[in-house]
C-alpha cells in the first residue's frame, strides 16, 4: 500500500510517499480501506518531533479516517466488510489501509459523503470529551473557543449551539469571523483587532463565561481566566504559544475556577470506547439531521501530504483539511 512516512523529524517536506505491506487486523481492530484521512495539528506536532505515537500505534502519522472496511480481525462483532465507516485512531491514517479499533470505529453518518465525515471523528471527539464531559457546558451557559475557523472550533460552534449554549469565538481575520458567525457564533472578535477580554465582558454583560476551551496556552491562560465567570471552567487542549503561564490565583479562588486539561491521543482504549458510544448516541442523530456538518477547507491527494501540512501551518485555512488515499 501507499502510505507517509515522517522521515525525521522537520518541516513538511520530511513527510514522504512510501510503500508498506498491508496490515492485518489483530483482535478487535477492523481494516479499513481509507477513502479519506483528516489532517490535525497534532500529525504536525509529530512530524516536528514533538508529539511521539503512543506505544503500540503505528508510527505514521494520522488520527482520523473514513473509507471502507475490508477485513476484520478475531474478537470484533459489529462491523463487517463492505461496510462504510469513520475511525479514531492512535496513527497510521495517512495511507491506503488503515487498522482501526473495532471500539472506536462508527458507521458513517449517513447523507454525507464518505471522504468528508473524515473530519469528524478528532474534532467531535475532542470537543465533547473536554468541553461537554470535562468542562460540563449546559443549556444556556456561555462558552469561549480560541481558534473558532479551526476544526476544533467549526465543530465546537456548532455543538455547543446544538445543546442551546451560547458562544464566542476567536478569529484572525474579518472573513474567518464571519465564517464563525454563518456557523451559529453568536460573537466572533477578531483577536488582531480587539481585546477579546473586553469584549467577552461586554457581550456577557460583564458576567464573563462559563467555559473556555484553550488551544493557544501561553499569555492567553491569564487573559482567559480574566474572562471567566464564577465557578467557570478552563479546559487546555493545546499550547500553540507555549505550556506555560504566570497566573493569579486569586481570582481562581474568589471565583472558584476550575482549570483542567487533557490529552485524547495516549488515553485508553476503554475511555475512547465509552466517548465513541455516547457520540453515537447523542451526536451522531445531529449529523445525520443536518445540524452539524464538518467544515472542509480543502483536499490533496495523499501523495502531497507536504503541502496539506504546508496549508495547516499557513494559518489560512477554515475547517479541515483532508488526504484523499482513493
Amino acid at each position: 500500500m501507499k502510505a507517509i512516512e515522517i522521515r525525521e523529524p522537520g518541516g513538511p517536506e520530511v513527510l514522504q510517499p512510501v510503500e508498506r505491506p498491508r496490515p492485518t487486523p489483530g483482535p478487535g481492530e477492523v481494516l479499513i480501506q481509507v477513502t479519506a484521512a483528516g489532517v490535525n495539528r497534532p500529525d504536525v506536532f509529530q512530524r516536528l518531533g514533538m508529539y511521539p505515537p503512543p506505544p503500540g500505534a503505528s508510527d505514521l502519522p494520522g488520527l482520523e479516517v473514513a473509507g471502507t472496511v475490508v477485513e476484520t480481525g478475531p474478537e470484533t462483532r459489529r462491523f463487517h466488510p463492505g461496510d462504510k465507516v469513520v475511525a479514531l485512531l492512535a496513527g497510521g491514517g495517512y495511507a491506503e489501509y488503515a487498522l482501526a479499533p473495532e471500539a472506536t470505529t462508527l458507521p458513517a453518518p449517513k447523507g454525507l459523503p464518505l471522504e468528508e465525515v473524515a473530519g469528524l471523528p478528532e474534532t467531535v471527539f475532542t470537543v465533547w470529551s473536554n468541553v461537554f464531559e470535562r468542562a460540563h457546558l449546559d443549556h444556556g451557559e456561555w462558552l469561549l473557543v480560541h481558534g473558532g475557523a479551526s476544526g476544533i472550533g467549526t465543530t465546537a460552534i456548532q455543538l455547543a449551539k446544538a445543546f442551546d449554549a451560547h458562544v464566542v469565538v476567536t478569529a484572525g481575520s474579518e472573513e474567518k469571523c464571519r465564517i464563525c458567525e454563518e456557523l451559529g457564533a453568536d460573537l466572533a472578535i477578531n483577536y488582531r483587532r480587539e481585546d477579546f477580554v473586553e469584549r467577552v465582558k461586554e457581550v456577557t454583560e460583564g458576567r464573563g463565561v462559563d467555559v473556555v476551551l484553550d488551544m493557544v496556552g501561553g499569555d492567553y491562560i491569564p487573559r482567559n481566566i480574566a474572562c471567566l465567570a464564577e465557578d467557570g471552567r478552563h479546559v487546555s487542549i493545546a499550547f500553540l504559544r507555549g505550556p506555560k503561564a504566570e497566573v493569579n490565583f486569586v481570582p481562581v479562588m474568589r471565583r472558584r475556577l476550575t482549570l483542567t486539561g487533557s490529552t485524547l491521543r495516549p488515553r485508553p482504549l476503554a475511555f475512547k470506547a465509552a466517548l465513541a458510544q455516547e457520540i453515537e448516541r447523542l451526536v451522531w442523530p445531529l449529523i445525520e439531521a443536518g445540524r452539524i456538518r464538518p467544515v472542509i477547507d480543502s483536499r490533496f491527494p495523499l501523495e502531497r501530504a507536504a503541502d496539506a501540512h504546508r496549508r495547516m501551518e499557513s494559518g489560512e485555512h477554515v475547517g479541515k483539511i483532508l488526504l484523499l488515499a482513493s
